[in-house]
């Protein structure tokens, strides 16, 4: 139990990353889809750094905690920065990438969150276990909302379109 808890809250810390990781628009030349996303950048990266101080307040971190906090909020920015670069890329090629290529892509943003999710749980295991009972619930309670919001956002993200556009527009 205690494990999918741990992994939930992964998912959870993660998933508004990932929403906000998908939006940038896309350029012809690198230097200005550069120029151009460095404002979705920031906003991106603004939007990771409220989840981290909403997060801080609403499990109510004490001094004592902090370093494990800063750990777990340091792989939050990092997966935030990875998903974003690859989401930038797909975007960057998706005019010109083949079928394969797509595929590829696919597997390595899908990896890259595998991978980011396991290190995420490996920083919230110590914090969560350093939490005090009061903490916990607030830490249940506050990532079994926040996984539902973004199920529910999910859910209504996906396209109705029929036949291939329908099938490659749910990945990410």
């Amino acid at each position: 139990m205690k494990r999918t808890l741990v992994a939930l809250a992964a998912f959870c810390a993660l998933s508004p990353v990932f929403a906000q990781s998908s939006a940038p628009a896309a350029a012809s030349a690198p230097a200005v889809q550069s120029a151009a996303s460095a404002p979705a950048v920031a906003k991106r990266e603004a939007r990771v750094e409220e989840r981290i101080a909403q997060l801080h307040s609403s499990l109510k971190i004490t001094p004592q905690q902090e370093e494990q906090w800063s750990k777990f909020a340091d792989v939050m920015r990092e997966n935030g920065r990875t998903m974003a670069d690859l989401y930038r890329q797909r975007i960057a090629q998706r005019d010109t990438m083949s079928a394969l290529d797509d595929m590829k892509q696919y597997e390595q943003i899908t990896q890259a969150n595998a991978d980011g999710t396991k290190r995420l749980v490996e920083a919230f295991e110590p914090l969560y276990t350093s939490l005090s009972p009061e903490q916990k619930k607030l830490a249940d309670s506050s990532f079994r909302e926040e996984h539902g919001k973004a199920r529910h956002d999910r859910a209504h993200r996906r396209p109705h379109a029929a036949g291939a556009d329908a099938a490659s527009a749910t990945k990410p």
